[in-house]
């Protein structure tokens, strides 16, 4: 009996439209929130801290999380030759780098209006350390995949710790964005409900994400 090979029944593809959906939720969510229970739209530069602090899980949650994982999910959504994938996924950790230096400086930069010490919570030692660690892995990653290119034995060799470090950093930014939600000071009610959702809808995206990943882009 010649050997067949059933195609299988899921397939990365399937996993990335969840995500698609749970990230457009998460953006949802985060908007609604600052927006109707944060006092307005975030300012950088404004006279009221707390519209500072609005610039914090805006660009940490929507650009630095969300970003992130549409990158990583970038070789399984983008119908396109790989170094195109490639691109795309180098692109968007750079955009994500950036906004994540830019939701630490707002960070600080709410500390400091309010006479606050930096650094003392958990949720500030992971931040520290998740955004080091990521910029690290995108250096790591321009430097032997796309700009200097190590040789193809190393680069195959290198890929395995890439995908994986990379993907224990976007966990790491999970758990530090749902230490942030629990420091959050909200009153029971509609406000708490809509921070418990939101970190729950993140988690689920975590999760679609890193499924993605081990599974193939399309049925064989």
């Amino acid at each position: 009996m010649p050997n067949t090979v059933k195609p299988a029944f899921l397939v990365a593809a399937h996993v990335t439209k969840v995500a698609h959906v749970l990230a457009l939720t998460v953006f949802v969510l985060v908007l609604a929130w600052v927006l109707h229970f944060r006092g307005g739209a975030a300012r950088l530069h404004s006279d009221d801290p707390n519209l500072i602090f609005n610039v914090h899980p805006l660009v940490m949650c929507m650009g630095f999380i969300l970003v992130i994982g549409e990158g990583i999910m970038a070789y399984k959504t983008i119908p396109a030759r790989k170094e195109t994938q490639k691109s795309v996924h180098l692109m968007l950790h750079l955009v994500a780098l950036v906004l994540g230096i830019l939701g630490i400086y707002a960070a600080f930069k709410y500390h400091s209006a309010n006479t606050m010490p930096d650094m003392l919570s958990l949720h500030s030692w992971l931040g520290m350390c998740t955004i080091c660690l990521f910029g690290l892995q995108w250096l790591f990653g321009f430097v032997n995949f796309w700009f200097l290119k190590a040789s193809e034995p190393t680069r195959i060799l290198l890929l395995p710790l890439h995908v994986s470090a990379g993907l224990a950093i976007f966990l790491l930014t999970v758990c530090t964005a749902e230490t942030g939600f629990v420091q959050i000071d909200a009153a029971p009610g509609a406000e708490s409900r809509l921070i418990n959702f939101t970190g729950l809808f993140i988690l689920l995206f975590a999760v679609a994400v890193s499924i993605s990943v081990a599974l193939p882009r399309v049925s064989i």
